[in-house]
């Protein structure tokens, strides 16, 4: 396998710690390595096997000691990148690392490009484009399901499963190209049935995995809940209750929460990124007034929205503001307070909104527990029987998938308007060409550069 030019770039965070890692790959990762690590029995790290760990130290031009340090090297292919890999872990201090990543590039190698080491790692064959981007999933996961589907696709659950409808999609064109250019051979001739049938069929697959696309997009990225009601309602004490902390300040005293405040939450292993909003009325207040107004805003952009009302207190107008903020809107309402006396009609309130309604308190240890179903309802809609690794996880992969069920249905409804087979492999062409872009195998530079410029330097 050729090799590219040597790179290195710190592959730790910033920062004191117990081990800071500086990794060079390339062809000549192994030489500048040697010319900088000392082993402690005095033999070249050049002499190392396929896979070797050494104790050393890392020297400066003129000898000088720069820190105590690890070095792991990896031959190719057996590395990540499938290149020369070194690894110099070293004490986690940031003066020391930059010292070391400084003294790599005086000693032959670049820096990396942010996600040059996975592109690399794709390039060689060592990862389809799924599974490259995965791996940045795995690192910013915010919850153990998150974690879950990032994990799911990075060990190739996804890309599997697209690469069999490729096959498939393949197989049908192949046969029918075959009938196209070599009547004169025998093949069998197309039946247009079995080809739509299994068309058909490949559809229901694709359509089956376009459906989690709602579920993972919230695995990875969070929910977007706002909170909002009138003051009073128990907004900021929902909001500490899903934390576990008093986050918010709570008070008796209507307008205390002036601003909004956000933090995600993990319900269940689902993060949701939770805005507590000022309480929704008129007020003199130019603070408040502002903190109304940014309320209104948050609802408007908010994937959900939890609506409150106090259910120890009547249905008033500014309950009934609170529900023209609704309109157009995914929500909950939540009948909050549920261990005092009731006294809010509720029978009105869902007369005037159609809007899924449950009560809660923040008083009992479940009190919450119709709140977090619900939310898991609305979380898992589609997608919600599929395994972690098999949600579509990000929009990128959304559109393809979309374009690709676009060609198939273009593909059926030639075969229904009597077209000939070359309209047909058309677009069944069209929709692997699509999936292909998914794993990598028919996407252009332009796109590998956006997906990897997303990383971090020394991923």
């Amino acid at each position: 396998m050729q090799q590219a030019d040597t790179i290195s770039a710190i592959a730790t965070a910033i920062g004191e710690g117990g081990v800071g890692i500086v990794r060079l790959s390339g062809r000549g990762a192994i030489e500048t390595a040697s010319r900088m690590f000392r082993t402690a029995g005095g033999k070249s790290i050049l002499e190392a096997g396929a896979r070797a760990l050494l104790y050393g130290t890392i020297v400066r031009e003129d000898g000088r000691l720069v820190d105590e340090a690890l070095c792991l090297v990896m031959r190719a292919p057996h590395s990540y990148t499938k290149e020369d890999v070194v690894e110099l872990q070293c004490h986690g201090g940031a003066l020391s690392l930059r010292e070391v990543l400084a003294l790599t590039y005086r000693f032959g190698a670049r820096p990396a490009e942010r996600g040059e080491f996975t592109k690399r790692a794709f390039l060689n064959g060592r990862l389809d484009l799924d599974e490259a981007q995965a791996v940045m999933d795995v690192v910013q996961a915010k919850t153990e399901k998150g974690l879950e589907m990032a994990a799911g696709h990075l060990v190739g659950h996804f890309s599997s499963r697209i690469r069999a409808m490729r096959e498939d999609i393949l197989a049908v064109v192949a046969h029918m190209e075959a009938v196209i250019d070599f009547p004169e051979e025998g093949v069998d001739d197309v039946v247009l049935e079995d080809v739509r049938a299994k068309v058909s069929e490949i559809h229901e697959k694709l359509e089956g995995i376009r459906k989690t696309a709602h579920t993972g997009r919230i695995l990875k990225e969070g929910l977007e809940t706002a909170i909002i009601g009138k003051p009073n309602v128990g907004k900021s004490s929902l909001l500490n209750a899903l934390l576990r902390e008093d986050r918010a300040i709570v008070t008796d005293i209507p307008g205390t929460t002036r601003d909004t405040i956000e933090e995600y939450v993990d319900i269940d292993g689902v993060p949701l990124k939770i805005i507590d909003t000022a309480g929704i009325r008129a007020t003199e207040d130019a603070v408040e007034r502002i903190g109304v107004e940014k309320a209104r805003a948050h609802v408007e952009s908010a994937s959900l929205v939890l609506a409150l009302f106090d259910g120890s207190r009547p249905f008033e107008a500014e309950d009934e503001e609170i529900l023209s903020l609704l309109a157009g809107k995914d929500a909950l309402l939540v009948v909050t307070k549920r261990d005092l006396p009731r006294v809010l009609d509720t029978n009105r309130l869902k007369a005037l909104a159609d809007f899924p309604l449950l009560e809660i308190t923040t008083k009992e240890e479940d009190g919450l527990s119709p709140l977090i179903a619900a939310v898991m309802e609305k979380v898992f809609r589609d997608g919600g029987q599929a395994p972690e690794g098999s949600f579509v996880a990000d929009l990128r992969t959304k559109d393809i998938l979309d374009k690709a069920a676009a060609h198939l249905e273009a593909a059926l409804s030639t075969m229904d308007e009597g077209l000939g087979l070359d309209f047909i492999s058309i677009d069944l062409r069209s929709s692997l060409e699509k999936l292909g872009e998914i794993t990598g195998e028919t996407v252009g530079d332009d796109v590998l550069d956006e997906i990897f410029s997303r990383f971090c330097v020394g991923k």
